[in-house]
Formats: structure tokens, C-alpha cells, sequence
């Protein structure tokens, strides 16, 4: 028998790539009726429900650079609905990269997947983003005294809830409360990928006092 090493890997075959759209859609049902309906041009007030419920979002753009998701978390309804057209998102304290705010002035169009604990759907927004400093408006989404640095105004285009079946087959809620054994900790990852010139077991034993000072 072969040893598995000298197997070659397996190439693409191109008479198997889905190059247009008619191959795409051949290989799926029709879309159902609800699918289609339930996509609105505006924050429709149930959508608002969960916009106001959820405490995670991740934050979709597009850059020079390529595609970015960053995740956005804080009390529900962090992310304000100003209006049925304008959601309104902080900017709070982060890593300071600015990639996602970076990629916004290179290209407003933005996705945000909304995530609400024990709540199998989701909400997907898509719009056009501009960044505020308007200071009345920073004061406004003051935590503790702490304005954020910018504000994220987002113009809707297009607002609909995700169907549960990722969050189902993914038991993602009732995991929530388990936590994943055998990873590495960010000391680690940092430790092996600059050589040990980040010291590991520092960087973990300071890292939980870090995140609390620096919330907002």
C-alpha cells in the first residue's frame, strides 16, 4: 500500500467549477415566496425588536485590501435605530487597526449580522456607512463618562432575518455556557508567531486586567 505522503493532492477539476449563474441556480430549489418577502427597504418595527435585543453584531466591509468582518458587542441595543432608514453604531475601544473604519472611506457599503442569545434567526442589514465626530452625538453614547472616538451612521438599503438553520445545526445557544477546551491562548499565538519576542505568559496573566480598564 502506498505510503500517503506520495499520494498527490487532488487538483480542481474545472469541469466541476460553477462559472455562471444558471449552473449556480440549477443546483438549488426555487426561492420560496417568504424568502423573497421578507427583505424590506427599511427597519420595519419587529426588526427593530431584534435590532433593540441583540448584544453582538458583526460588521461586514470592503477595503483596498480586500473583505473584513469585525465583531461589535455590547449591552442590547448598542446599535441604536435612529430612524426606519439610519442605524446609529459607537465606535468603542478596540485594537486601534481602524480596518473596518479604513475600509468605510474607501467603500461605504456595509453588512451587519445581528445575533441574539437563544434566538435561533438573525438579522442581516446592508447599507452605506459614514463616520461622525460630531460631538453632541459622541456625548450621546457615553458609557461611564467615556465618549466613543467615532460614530458609525449607517444608511439602510436592505433589512431581512436569516432563516435559524445555521444556528441549529451549529448548537451555538446550547453551547453557549460551555467553554472550548485545548485552544491556545492569545499569549501563545503571539508567543509562536514573533519568536517569543512577545512573552507569552505576560501578555495572558496582564490581558484580563487590560480588557477591564479599557472597555470603553
Amino acid at each position: 500500500m502506498p505510503n500517503s505522503t506520495s499520494i498527490p493532492p487532488l487538483l480542481p477539476s474545472t469541469s466541476c467549477l460553477i462559472t455562471t449563474s444558471e449552473q449556480l441556480e440549477a443546483l438549488f430549489d426555487a426561492v420560496g415566496a417568504a424568502s423573497i418577502k421578507k427583505e424590506v427597504p427599511y427597519v420595519h418595527h419587529h426588526y427593530r425588536a431584534m435590532i433593540e435585543a441583540s448584544p453582538f453584531a458583526v460588521l461586514a466591509t470592503r477595503g483596498p485590501d480586500g473583505l473584513d468582518a469585525s465583531p461589535r458587542g455590547d449591552a442590547p441595543g448598542f446599535i441604536v435605530v435612529e430612524d426606519e432608514k439610519t442605524l446609529l453604531l459607537p465606535e468603542r475601544r478596540g485594537n486601534n487597526r481602524v480596518d473596518s473604519l479604513r475600509n468605510i472611506l474607501f467603500d461605504p457599503q456595509v453588512g451587519l449580522l445581528f445575533l441574539i442569545p437563544g434566538v435561533g434567526e438573525t438579522l442581516r442589514v446592508n447599507g452605506k456607512a459614514s463616520i461622525s465626530v460630531e460631538p453632541a452625538l459622541l456625548d450621546r453614547f457615553a458609557v461611564d463618562g467615556k465618549a466613543p472616538k467615532c460614530m458609525l451612521r449607517i444608511a439602510v438599503d436592505t433589512v431581512y432575518f436569516q432563516c435559524a438553520r445555521a444556528i441549529i445545526r451549529s448548537h451555538l445557544w446550547q453551547t453557549a455556557g460551555e467553554k472550548a477546551t485545548g485552544l491556545p491562548s492569545p499569549g501563545t499565538i503571539l508567543a509562536a508567531l514573533t519568536n517569543a519576542e512577545v512573552d507569552g505568559d505576560k501578555y495572558d496573566s496582564e490581558l484580563p486586567a487590560r480588557q477591564r480598564a479599557t472597555l470603553y
